[in-house]
């Protein structure tokens, strides 16, 4: 039922999308020859004329539109008839290209004030992480930590912890023997181990057979990532990009294992020395974590994850609310929600264009629907409409991209004809037009098609 309230939740935005292009239309006294659900692809499930405009809905649900009678071929009306859109203003035009888009957004507005008002509160998208529970070996160091079930974990490595994905990436990128190891701790570990022996000051290789001290109970830096590295990796599948350690090679590997846990190692290969401080680098990192614990906030010991780069800790997390309860809550608040998920939009786009977000992590409207369906059922109908409108939020962007075949495509064409003061040569257009949009069904398909495969998969 979920799932079900959801699909009518996004045929509501696709309906709203283009009825806003059709009232628009109407109040200019524009004439409109269809207003349809669903693009033209397979069959029509249903169409009736009413007046002079013929109302259709298509098999195909993922879209709408809204045709005037230049886009039938076959009318008969006259070339310079005030009836065909394209004999009308440019003003008007850009009217009825642009109102589709408005509509969405009002609608997002609608929703998020109205959840405001009868829910009495918004999300902050700030969440509390909280400690569930201990689940390590007893030799694990978060024993020793003082960490303690139901702490609140206030920052990791002086990084403020607003996301149960912030701890994760700390405790992932601070595994021990992870196979990366910062150059200028490899270099300070070099001159230590040349200081604890003096007999390879004036070599870079140590011959086998020869006995070398190595230095004892060694600790990496703690790693700590900027908030915008924070905020891209949450956003590009932990992918650290700026991430200043170099791997291991093979050999340097080879070595760290052989030497794991001895204090004098005796080679029984010519080595080099780089290699031994390298190898010799690889070994914990700490997390320096606070927490509050009865309104006192406690530095703890440093916790060093293990290889697969665990705590050994469950993690519990509930978001901040806001209260809205008067009016100029309501507004600012809502504002506020909107301003926030539209920023998040606008960065994911610039992503895909340049290329930060492969085309095959690309999701739609099944998974939305899928996902849309959990949150409805997890967290009730209020998070289900604050959902719907981040969606009309974000389709109202998409569609006003200057992409021919979507409305920012026809607006651009718009502006290119006022500022040269004549109209464009409207079979160059169409030509344009229906390359992008063959192009759009294709990436839709294929967006569709990454969607049932992610649900498959149970990837969601």
């Amino acid at each position: 039922m979920s799932i079900i309230i959801m699909i009518l939740l996004l045929g509501f935005l696709i309906f709203m999308h283009e009825l806003g292009h059709f009232l628009s239309a109407r109040a200019l006294g524009i004439k409109v020859s269809k207003f349809a659900l669903g693009f033209p692809i397979g069959p029509t499930l249903w169409s009736k004329k009413i007046g002079d405009v013929e109302y259709l809905i298509h098999a195909f649900l993922l879209g709408g539109y809204v045709a005037f009678p230049d886009d039938d071929k076959e009318s008969e009306l006259p070339l310079d008839s005030k009836d065909r859109f394209i004999n009308r203003p440019v003003w008007q035009r850009m009217i009825v290209i642009s109102a589709g888009v408005i509509a969405n957004v009002i609608i997002a507005y609608f929703l998020v004030f109205f959840v405001a008002s009868v829910w009495g509160k918004l999300p902050s998208g700030i969440h509390q992480v909280y400690v569930g529970g201990i689940q390590a070996e007893k030799t694990a160091s978060v024993w020793q930590s003082g960490m303690k079930k139901g702490d609140l974990i206030v920052s990791i490595n002086d990084s403020a912890i607003n996301s149960t994905n912030i701890v994760s990436l700390y405790s992932k990128y601070s595994a021990e023997k992870d196979g990366k190891v910062e150059p200028e701790f490899a270099a300070k570990n070099l001159e230590l181990i040349k200081k604890l022996n003096p007999q390879l000051k004036s070599t870079d290789v140590i011959k086998k057979g020869t006995k070398v001290v190595l230095p004892q109970n060694v600790i990496e830096p703690a790693i700590h990532f900027a908030d915008k590295d924070l905020f891209d990796m949450q956003l590009f599948n932990d992918k650290y990009e700026n991430d200043t350690r170099l791997p291991l090679t093979e050999q340097q590997i080879e070595l760290r294992n052989k030497i794991n846990g001895t204090k004098v190692y005796t080679p029984t290969t010519d080595i080099s020395l780089k290699d031994l401080a390298y190898a010799v680098s690889d070994s914990v990192s700490p997390l320096n974590i606070v927490v509050e614990r009865d309104t006192k906030q406690i530095k703890l010991k440093p916790i060093y994850p293990n290889e697969k780069g665990l705590m050994g800790i469950m993690l519990a997390a509930s978001q901040k609310l806001v209260t809205t309860k008067t009016p100029k809550q309501i507004i600012k608040s809502s504002v506020d929600y909107l301003n926030y998920q539209t920023y998040m939009m606008c960065y994911g786009l610039w992503t895909i264009f340049t290329g930060k977000i492969k085309i095959s992590e690309l999701h739609g409207v099944v998974l939305i629907a899928k996902l849309g369906g959990d949150v409805i059922k997890s967290n009730g109908l209020f998070s289900g409409l604050l959902l719907t409108a981040v969606i009309s939020i974000n389709l109202a962007l998409i569609n006003f991209l200057p992409i021919p075949a979507l409305d920012g495509g026809h607006f651009m064409f718009l502006v290119i004809e006022k500022l040269r003061g004549k109209p464009l040569n409207q079979e160059t257009i169409e030509k344009i037009s229906n390359i992008f949009f063959l192009l759009l069904i294709i990436l839709m398909i294929f967006v569709i098609f990454n969607d049932i495969y992610a649900l498959l998969m149970h990837k969601w």
